[in-house]
């Protein structure tokens, strides 16, 4: 009885070290047809949804071109945090890139995307 017990607690604890989660608004953002050389910044807006304080560790992204910028502060449990993508649009066509977030959530990572198609004015 005392094994199952113990087991039990184990397990109770296992699952509430890791509360952290964070659900974002979308995780895709279109940025549709753009011009050439215009604006290419966009924000992922998440709300962190667990019962204890998020940390965003670091942001990658699949090229030079997407530069992502993490939140510097912990983002408490029910309070929303942004994370900011600038894309660089001085090529034209068609572009979808993929930025992996990490972090202290039940899953460590979690991947957004950007897509659209930069067309000359």
């Amino acid at each position: 009885m005392k094994t199952i017990l113990s087991f039990v607690a184990v397990c109770f604890i296992t699952l509430t070290v890791s509360a952290q989660e964070f659900k974002f608004e979308t995780e895709t953002i279109d940025y549709g047809k753009v011009v050439l050389g215009s604006e290419g910044k966009r924000v992922f807006e998440f709300t962190n949804v667990g019962d204890a304080p998020l940390i965003i560790e670091d942001i990658k992204s699949t090229c030079g071109c997407t530069v992502p910028t993490k939140p510097e502060k912990p983002i408490m449990p029910g309070e929303k945090g942004q994370i900011e993508v600038s894309y660089d649009t001085k090529r034209p066509g068609g572009f979808s890139k993929a930025i992996t977030i990490i972090s202290n959530a039940k899953k460590k990572r979690k991947m957004v995307k950007i897509k659209g198609f930069i067309v000359k004015s």
